[in-house]
């Protein structure tokens, strides 16, 4: 189950999200600030859900009412719910886009040289290819959550995630070799702070709250599973290291292939899908076989984190469904899936034949993702951090993240991160709200 929350917490957005950041706002001074934001703000969030759902040892919204009945903090855990169901909704359309350009990849068919972006293009905005590949994404989704906790989700994770490790060290040793790659490296690990801006830093904020996942309940879910021996406190550094370590391994692959050629480090979402299939083949054109393998295996990557984080969004509203019905869970996964796959459609045609519909001026897709980033995730993770850190007894939280007789070191380590929880990451998450409002109403 911890891989399995590594997994959760592992996703496009540490493999696409992260470098195309960092790339926009000054590489090495970025990732400092982004490096000290995971320590005061994403731990101690994630330390709150992971005492929560264990204590609770329930969905998010039940293990609420387990800890404090009769009162409205539940609706914490479903307002969670609500958002996990609504990202993997829009999530599961990236994948999909993830997983047609791996079977491009694996064909041979990204290898010749044309316009990357009228290809992507024409893909993203058909009224059927991405859906159909969204329904193939969502299927293998839904077989994995179905089979259960133990013969699905830990079963998939102990190989999933030692795959994805494995590539992203193969890909960056790789990308060490390129004529050039020097420049890249140095854009990533020397920090120039006279490109730190308060756009940076809050930028920086943002990107480690939302990349580890928490705010919305998915790791509350997967602690309900946790035994009473798993040390939450240890097991959350762990995440955050290997999170982090995906994140910054991910710039070493991307960088030096971009800065061996001289293409843009900040091209924005289009990175991905648009200016890398350009640069594989720019860089590595004289070797076929070399970019076949290397391009085939960056989007298997990404696959594979999309894969995992999509399962945990999953596996949340499943097991609400679940135990709030009398479906079975593999009926319950297979109810989310196609309500999921309705609102997928939705967010899919919005780039295509939908893109005139919209509401409040937007398409479904950033309806979607607007809805969730600025409102639902900052104001879920400050309520998990309040309820952690004031509502419940400390004596329980502690206990919860040490256990019984913790060592003198992890007295100190709790200590810290019981202040972090009651005060700084509650000032940061207010800091992303008022971020993500103050970005959304200059553009």
């Amino acid at each position: 189950m911890i891989l399995a929350s590594v997994g959760s917490a592992v996703g496009l957005g540490n493999v696409w999200r992260f470098p195309m950041e960092a790339g926009r706002h000054g590489g090495a001074a970025f990732i400092l600030v982004y490096l000290v934001f995971v320590l005061i703000l994403a731990l101690p969030v994630m330390c709150s859900e992971f005492v929560i759902g264990r204590a609770g040892k329930a969905n998010a919204a039940d293990s609420f009412k387990h800890l404090m009945p009769g009162t409205r903090w539940p609706l914490v855990g479903y307002m969670g719910v609500l958002a996990g169901f609504l990202i993997f909704s829009f999530y599961v359309v990236v994948a999909a886009w993830t997983l047609f350009y791996t079977e491009e990849c694996l064909r041979g068919a990204l290898l010749a040289d044309r316009d990357f972006g009228l290809f992507f293009s024409d893909f993203s905005s058909s009224a059927w290819h991405p859906i159909l590949f969204v329904a193939i994404f969502m299927a293998a989704n839904t077989a994995i959550v179905a089979s259960g906790v133990q013969k699905g989700i830990e079963r998939v994770s102990r190989w999933m995630m030692p795959l994805l490790f494995l590539i992203i060290v193969m890909l960056a040793g790789f990308s060490m070799t390129l004529p050039g790659a020097s420049a890249g490296f140095r854009f990533l690990l020397n920090p120039d702070f006279s490109r730190l801006t308060v756009d940076v830093v809050l930028s920086a904020m943002g990107q480690a709250f939302f990349s580890l996942s928490v705010g919305i309940g998915c790791l509350a879910t997967y602690a309900s599973y946790f035994k009473q021996d798993v040390a939450l406190m240890r097991s959350s550094l762990i995440i955050c290291l290997l999170d982090t370590m995906v994140a910054v391994a991910s710039g070493m692959v991307i960088f030096p292939v971009v800065f061996s050629i001289g293409a843009q480090v900040d091209a924005g979402p289009g990175l991905v899908f648009i200016t890398l299939p350009h640069v594989f083949n720019a860089v590595l054109g004289a070797t076929p076989v070399v970019n076949y393998l290397f391009s085939s295996f960056f989007y298997i990557l990404l696959l594979v984190a999309a894969l995992t984080s999509a399962i945990s969004m999953h596996e949340m509203v499943t097991a609400l469904l679940h135990e709030k019905s009398r479906l079975t869970r593999p009926q319950a996964a297979v109810v989310v899936a196609l309500c999921a796959m309705v609102c997928a459609a939705a967010c899919s045609l919005s780039f295509g034949p939908w893109r005139n519909i919209t509401l409040f001026g937007m398409g479904f897709f950033d309806l979607f993702d607007f809805v969730t980033a600025k409102f639902m995730m900052p104001i879920g993770g400050l309520c998990f951090s309040v309820f952690a850190a004031w509502v419940m007894k400390r004596q329980f939280v502690e206990r919860e993240l040490c256990g019984e007789r913790p060592s003198r070191s992890a007295v100190w380590a709790m200590t810290v991160i019981c202040l972090l929880m009651r005060y700084v990451a509650p000032l940061c998450l207010v800091g992303v709200f008022f971020y993500e409002m103050w970005n959304w109403s200059s553009q």
